[in-house]
This record gives structure tokens, C-alpha cells and sequence, in this order.
């Protein structure tokens, strides 16, 4: 649609200061038209007022919210990429969605958005202008939108390359988000996606185009990121470890791992991939994991996950993010498997040698046996070292100081105390982490960002900065601890 008269139907958008953006090139090909497109839109849309951005983030929400498109989506998504569950995925759209419009809803992104009258500053925020955004196949619609909301929030354009395996459930959308932006007057190219195919090159071309690049998925998409010449944040692979130790209340915390590493499939990288329990506590702790629905596998089961779950030192993607069902007739399980929910294999090891200490994107959770909780944090931290770090772990205790203990402890973004992991890592109800569909894993997993991506990652910041009353110190306050250490007379000087 038009971008020249931009106007909703009862009244014209009020418009804040002009705030020109400085194109990048535009790469050749089937880039080329959408970034022009986009560009045309984000420069009208840059100076609107705080509400018509968050009448467009409203829009853009409930072009998922809405309950035919959100049982719509899943479907196409389950029937496309065969990961997951059509109930799961609903929720997950609907969860995911709603708390990020919470949280957008409630911050400011147009003019001033902090004020520090001790330190004479003001914040303005301005758009960067047009957002490049990788999305993974696991997630092809909520991520699009949740990624749409926040970069429409600060008032910019937004450019989608999805997973090919994604992309008929990421155009369909795309299509939804231009039409809910199109019913309240807005120019519908502030969403758009690269045109089928989507290829290695027409990504790399999108990400070197446009002004900010955000990519959740593959490692190597990241890496192509920071490679392009544009800002880039990327986030990293997760392989959650979990302690359970010997205060837990164990009923409480086989139920919230259950319901975290079954949801949609364990699709998410929030969800547990490994359980560490305290050997006070181990056999009551795997009993209660059984009554909560799993199956522990025997060692010959064991063995057999092993060399079917990983094809070539690959995971198998025939078998990852599928129900309990296909997974045990896969696995040959014993018919006492039959019902059950999700599978436990216990392990001894870490590392390339031992495929259940990393991230297996299936209905498969390894169990580590630990002397004590001593013990338990070191096979938590080697856990992480070899697949993981910096993204985040889990314990399941009575004792809150353990919790401040893995946090000063472990190279890690995230500790999670007493959570279904899945529902607390990525933004809760029940949680002060904000809502999102991409984590980041700070530099330990090579990212520009070590917290929840928001909206504040797509903006960029003017200061207003006037006199205050002088704030210098002597001499004598900042040096004088080193002068005694060495032995200085000030009066030396």
C-alpha cells in the first residue's frame, strides 16, 4: 500500500522529530525490492507518535493472538517442519505473544524515554531503520512476530529471511501482520520477507543491506552475521542442565522438569537436556520423575538412543522434537514405555565422546548421579563447557543460597531456581525475565548481548547533556588507598 498520506481511519498520525536514517547499499537480486520497499515505509513511520507504535505493535500481536490464526499457524507448522505439536505450538504463539505485548506495551520507545535530572541527561530514543531478522524452523511463526513486535516498537522496518523448511508458515504470518497493519492505516512493507527460495546468499545480501541484523537459529547464520560488515546480535545453542538436590521438594520439581521438557517436543532451547541429582535424593528423585511420566531406560535402551538418536555424530532429524510415541516404537523401547511421556537416560560422561551430555532436541532427558552439590555444580559447569555456556541452567532446592552460589560461580546468563525452565527462561508470568524468543549467551557463546533481546537492542539513543554541579574528587580520595599501599607521601607531590 501507499506510504505517501499515511493516515489511520479516524485521524492522521501526529509525527515526532524527522529522524533521517542513513540507507545502507542495497545488494542486487531478490533483496533489492523488499529493502526499498521497506526503506519507503520505515522513513514515514519513524516519526510517529507513541501510540500509533503501539496501535502497530497491537495489531502485529494479535495477527497471532487471534485464536483461528494462532490454530492455523501451527498446523501448517507441524505439517511443514514435522517438529512439535499443533496444542503445544498454540500456546506457545498465544503465551509468547501476550507477554511481549505486555511488556511493550508498558515501556516507552518514541522521544524522551529517561530522564536523570541528578546527572543532567535526557534519552531520546530513534529508530536504526530497517531490521534484518533470521528466524529458525522450530519456531517459524511466533519467532517472526515476537521479533516483528519489538522492531516495530522502536519504530523501525522489519525484514524476515526464515528458515526454508518455514517458510510457507512464515510467508502466511508475514501476510496476517501486513493485513492487521493494512486495517489500521499503516503501510504494511514495515513487515515483509525475502522472497522463495531463501538462500545462503540472499540472507547474507539481507544482512549486509539492512541496519540491524538479529538471527535465532543456526550457529551458522550467527557467525554470517557478525561476518556481514552490519550490527549484529545472535544468540546461542542451549543445552539446559538442571541439579535437583537433596532439599528438593522432589514431587514439585519432577512435575515443572516434566512439563518444561515435554513442551512441544522439547523444540525449545530452553528446554532441560540433562538432570544432575544429588545421590541423598537419587533413587527418590528418579521415582518421582517416573510418577510425573517418564520411562528410565535400561542401559541396552540406552545404547540403542544412542546409535539411532545420532546419524554420523548428527542428530537425526527424522527423530528429534516427535511425540512419545514414534520415539519409543523408534527406539525399540520395552512395552512398559507404552504412555510414557518422556524417556531418561543416565549417563556418566561429558564431552564429543558422550552424545547425551549436549543438546538432543527430543523427548530425552540425560541423568547425571552427584556425590553432593559440590560435585553437582562441577558437572553442571562441564556440561556447559562442552555444549551451551553462558545460555543457562537450572536447580531445584529449598535453599536459596545455592541459587546465589551457581550465579556468582558459573559462566552462565541465567540461573533458574525452582522453574519449569522453558516457562521461566525465556520470560514468565511468574518471572522477571522479559519475554522473548531469543537469548542471548553473552560473550561466552560469542554474543553481543548476555540477557533476553527487547525492543531497547533495536533502538538507538540521542543524549541531552547540560551542566551539573561540579563532581570532581581530590586527588586523596581516588589514590589515596594505592599511596599507603606503596609507601607515597602526598606531600611529596
Amino acid at each position: 500500500m501507499p506510504v505517501v498520506g499515511l493516515k489511520t481511519p479516524d485521524r492522521p498520525i501526529e509525527r515526532q522529530e524527522t529522524v533521517p536514517v542513513p540507507p545502507n547499499p542495497i545488494a542486487p537480486g531478490p533483496v533489492e525490492g523488499v529493502m526499498l520497499k521497506a526503506r519507503a515505509a520505515q522513513r514515514d513511520f519513524a516519526t510517529v507518535d507513541q501510540e500509533t507504535a503501539d496501535a502497530a505493535v497491537r495489531a502485529l500481536a494479535w495477527a497471532l493472538y487471534n485464536p483461528d490464526h494462532a490454530r492455523e499457524l501451527a498446523g501448517l507448522a507441524v505439517e511443514d517442519t514435522g517438529l512439535g505439536n499443533i496444542p503445544d505450538k498454540i500456546r506457545k504463539k498465544q503465551r509468547k505473544t501476550f507477554g511481549t505485548l505486555r511488556d511493550l506495551l508498558r515501556a516507552s520507545s518514541v522521544g524522551v524515554i529517561e530522564r536523570d535530572e541528578a546527572k543532567g541527561l535526557v534519552k531520546y530514543a530513534k529508530p536504526m531503520g530497517v531490521i534484518g531478522a533470521v528466524t529458525p524452523s522450530t519456531n517459524p511463526g511466533a519467532t517472526p512476530v515476537n521479533k516483528a513486535m519489538m522492531a516495530i516498537k522502536g519504530r523501525n522496518a522489519i525484514v524476515i529471511a526464515p528458515s526454508p523448511l518455514g517458510y510457507r508458515t512464515t510467508a502466511r504470518i508475514v501476510e496476517l501482520m501486513r493485513q492487521e497493519l493494512d486495517k489500521i492505516g499503516l503501510p504494511d512493507d514495515l513487515v515483509q520477507i525475502l522472497p522463495s527460495p531463501v538462500t545462503k546468499d540472499s540472507t547474507e545480501a539481507l544482512m549486509k543491506a539492512c541496519d540491524l541484523v538479529v538471527v535465532t537459529g543456526s550457529q551458522d547464520n550467527v557467525r554470517r552475521a557478525y561476518s556481514s560488515g552490519t550490527p549484529a546480535i545472535g544468540v546461542g545453542a542451549g543445552n539446559v542442565p538442571v541439579i535437583i538436590d537433596e532439599t528438593a521438594d522432589l514431587d514439585a520439581a519432577a512435575e515443572r522438569i516434566c512439563e518444561s521438557k515435554i513442551f512441544d517436543n522439547a523444540t525449545s532451547c530452553s528446554s532441560e537436556n540433562a538432570v544432575v541429582i544429588v545421590d541423598a535424593v537419587y533413587d527418590g528423585a528418579i521415582a518421582a520423575l517416573e510418577q510425573a511420566g517418564a520411562y528410565l531406560c535400561t542401559p541396552t535402551e540406552t545404547q540403542r538412543i544412542a546409535e539411532r538418536l545420532w546419524v554420523k555424530g548428527k542428530l537425526n532429524r527424522d527423530l528429534i522434537a516427535r511425540d512419545a510415541s514414534v520415539l519409543a516404537e523408534a527406539f525399540a523401547l520395552a512395552p512398559e514405555s507404552e504412555g510414557k511421556k518422556f524417556f531418561l537416560v543416565e549417563e556418566s560422561g561429558v564431552g564429543k565422546a558422550y552424545p547425551f551430555s549436549g543438546e538432543k532436541l527430543a523427548l530425552v532427558l540425560t541423568v547425571y548421579r552427584a556425590s553432593d552439590f559440590a560435585a553437582a555444580k562441577e558437572r553442571v559447569r562441564a556440561i556447559l563447557e562442552h555444549q551451551g555456556k553462558g545460555h543457562s541452567c537450572g536447580l531445584h532446592t529449598r535453599n536459596m543460597d545455592r541459587g546465589r552460589e551457581l550465579a556468582e560461580d558459573l559462566e552462565v546468563v541465567r540461573v533458574l531456581v525452582n522453574f519449569a525452565h522453558t516457562f521461566g527462561n525465556g520470560g514468565g508470568f511468574n518471572s522477571g525475565l522479559g519475554f522473548t524468543l531469543s537469548m542471548g549467551c553473552g560473550s561466552w557463546q560469542k554474543n553481543s548481548i548476555s540477557e533476553n533481546l527487547s525492543f531497547r537492542h533495536m533502538i538507538n539513543i540521542t543524549h541531552l547533556v547540560t551542566p551539573i554541579p561540579e563532581d570532581k574528587p581530590t586527588e586523596l580520595e581516588l589514590f589515596g588507598p594505592h599511596w599507603k599501599r606503596i609507601g607515597y607521601e602526598e606531600s611529596a607531590q
